[in-house]
């Protein structure tokens, strides 16, 4: 497993999104209205929007294609629809603002 820094908080708005990419992934960081960080797979499993393109809404963000809506801490997109994303682990450094993704294998 490979932890890589891919920003800071303040890179992030409240309940706003950042993209990163790592290797072939294209990942979505989303920051919430608590400030948690999580990541998720940046595509919608439904038509592929873009899910850093949609709003956050508690701990979910809306597709903006089709308002799909996916859990941010599970992947899972929400009844009546069904489907997965990719989640990533993130850990915040409290005293330096610093994000780090964990991934599995090399890159």
């Amino acid at each position: 497993m490979t932890k890589i820094l891919v920003g800071k908080v303040t890179d992030i708005d409240m309940k706003g999104s950042r993209t990163v990419r790592m290797g072939d992934k294209e990942i979505g960081l989303f920051r919430l209205s608590d400030g948690e960080v999580l990541a998720v797979e940046n595509k919608c499993p439904h038509k592929g929007g873009v899910l850093s393109e949609g709003m956050v809404c508690g701990s979910k963000v809306h597709c903006p294609l089709h308002d799909w809506r996916i859990d941010l801490h599970s992947g899972a997109v929400q009844a009546p629809d069904h489907g997965h994303v990719v989640t990533y682990e993130v850990e915040v450094d409290r005293s330096t603002g610093s994000i780090y993704l964990t991934l599995e294998g090399s890159l």
